[in-house]
């Protein structure tokens, strides 16, 4: 009796280890070697602004393009306790470089379009910032670029009583004014309910790594 009892409370477990391995969202390592997450976008990359100068960031072609300050922040979205990606692409217009490996696609400037000087190369979460000089660099302004809303009741399309965290601290105040960071790790909750912060580890490598004064220096530098 007791071995039988054995193997159904083994029978459960595995059943309700699977039930919540169907609900994880399936993950790979992208080109920038961060986990990118199977979820759906917040919202289109295509929404980025075309060309002018947003909140004092200008879009650089490739030829113009000077980087003496480039840093990463991770940030990611729920959406009433869902995930969403940040897409790859913002901050870019068309048409963009689109580079392709057994990994996945890395998006960067080519020679036709522009980058502004925070953006985003893969859907991993990984805000770049890869600016001329150094700066203070906020959510606000990255969503500007974007052309999505931010602010204590909206993030992009999704509305709600909006939560911010940053490396496992509760923020106060607008979410706008959060700074990017260097190595920063940013979650935004918005409506219900809100999920504890989710700790994120990680090392950007490749061409654009941190420390790189372009896209195009092979560096395994984080």
């Amino acid at each position: 009796m007791i071995p039988f009892v054995i193997l159904i409370v083994l029978a459960l477990a595995s059943a309700g280890t699977a039930w919540l391995s169907s609900r994880s969202p399936a993950v790979h390592v992208g080109p920038e070697g961060v986990v990118i997450v199977n979820a759906l976008d917040l919202a289109p990359a295509s929404t980025t602004a075309s060309g002018g100068t947003i909140d004092g960031i200008s879009c650089r072609s490739e030829a113009k393009e000077v980087v003496k300050f480039h840093i990463h922040a991770h940030v990611v979205v729920y959406v009433n306790g869902q995930l969403r990606r940040l897409p790859a692409g913002i901050g870019f217009t068309n048409p963009m470089l689109v580079q392709r490996s057994s990994a996945g696609t890395f998006l960067d400037v080519g020679l036709y379009d522009c980058l502004y000087w925070i953006h985003t190369h893969v859907n991993d979460g990984i805000v770049h910032v890869e600016a001329p000089a150094h700066g203070v660099f906020t959510l606000g302004q990255f969503f500007d670029i974007w052309r999505q809303p931010l602010g204590p009741q909206r993030v992009g399309p999704a509305s709600g009583h909006v939560v911010v965290f940053e490396n496992g601290k509760l923020l106060t105040g607008n979410p706008r004014d959060t700074i990017l960071r260097a190595h920063s790790d940013i979650q935004i909750d918005v409506g219900n309910p809100v999920v504890p912060f989710q700790p994120f580890t990680y090392q950007v490598t490749g061409s654009c790594g941190q420390g790189t004064n372009s896209c195009s220096t092979p560096t395994t530098q984080g």
